[in-house]
């Protein structure tokens, strides 16, 4: 395993003049985080379940009418919608009609309602996760909420500025490269050998780990 001085020093190398600080993420404060209000964290979590498989641009441009369909996205307004005005929303050709992501909403709303009913809001409880454990988090909501296995739930962590490492297809060849995996890890053992790994390099950095994971994504393919 590299340490993240070389990870850092090998991407320097081959991107000599570039400005390697902009090409990473940034993340938020846990205090940021939690001031997220629910409505925003439901719909953030229902943009990137239905960016899923499509081109994001589309989505992007539908979502105005996503936010009329769903009331906001007000959690407390959507546990009380009805079968029947969810199959409604199928004949709404303003969204995209996915009677499986469709559905995903509410039950999703319920877990969003439930948890700030435990914690304050749902996006304390966010907030509070330590990142030292983030692939517990994604467990959490691939197994409470639904559409949010596969990198769903970690996309959707990274977009309201959650610190977090997602396992795309360079980053999974860059941890192979360097021994730590021989495959696309997807078992928990595996997932914690890759959480430990990053702990290790946050620890020698203080960086987040949205940004070693970006750094790393940068150290194949040439």
């Amino acid at each position: 395993m590299k340490s993240f001085q070389w990870i850092y020093d090998h991407v320097a190398a081959h991107k000599a003049g570039e400005d390697i600080e902009a090409l990473l993420p940034q993340v938020k404060s846990s205090q940021q985080i939690a001031e997220i209000s629910d409505d925003r964290m439901l719909s953030e979590m229902s943009l990137r379940i239905f960016r899923a498989g499509l081109k994001h641009s589309v989505v992007t441009a539908k979502w105005p009418a996503f936010e009329r369909a769903f009331f906001g996205f007000d959690p407390e307004k959507i546990v009380l919608m009805s079968d029947e005005q969810l199959e409604n929303l199928m004949q709404n050709d303003q969204i995209i009609r996915h009677w499986g992501k469709i559905k995903s909403v509410r039950i999703n709303a319920f877990m969003v309602t439930e948890l700030a009913a435990q914690h304050g809001s749902f996006a304390r409880f966010i907030a509070d996760w330590p990142e030292q454990d983030i692939i517990g988090l994604w467990a959490f909501l691939k197994k409470q909420g639904q559409q949010l296995g596969g990198k769903s739930g970690a996309y959707f962590l990274r977009q309201i500025g959650k610190d977090t490492f997602i396992l795309t297809d360079d980053v999974v060849a860059a941890l192979k490269a360097q021994g730590i995996v021989e495959k696309m890890p997807t078992a928990k053992r595996d997932l914690q050998i890759v959480q430990d790994a990053f702990n290790r390099w946050q620890q020698e950095s203080g960086r987040p780990m949205a940004q070693i994971s970006r750094l790393l994504s940068h150290t194949v393919g040439w």
